[in-house]
């Protein structure tokens, strides 16, 4: 008897209006990506997103002591930061960021 493959890939059909059809194909375009790429791509992340939202935080209370600890800190500043925070806007500068 042959085996049968399992089917790993499950049809998923949408109905859409023509402007949203019109910008997803404009957006994938823009990324060199297929429609169905780029919609299964951006469903997927959409969804972990919503999911690690609704995943709850567990630590112990030494570790949650710890936590609030370093919040109660005062901040410092990150080198980086700085040095991009002082650099003068595109808008500002004689090429105009060219």
């Amino acid at each position: 008897m042959a085996n049968v493959a399992e089917r790993k890939d499950h049809p998923l059909s949408m109905r859409l209006p023509e402007a949203d059809i019109a910008m997803i194909d404009r957006a994938a375009s823009l990324r060199g990506r297929s429609r169905t790429d780029f919609v299964r791509d951006a469903a997927v992340r959409e969804a972990e997103n919503v999911v690690m939202e609704a995943m709850p935080i567990r630590m112990s209370a030494e570790g949650f002591s710890v936590f609030l600890d370093a919040l109660a800190q005062p901040g410092r500043p990150v080198p980086e930061m700085v040095d991009v925070i002082r650099r003068p806007a595109p808008w500002e500068t004689e090429t105009g960021g060219n």
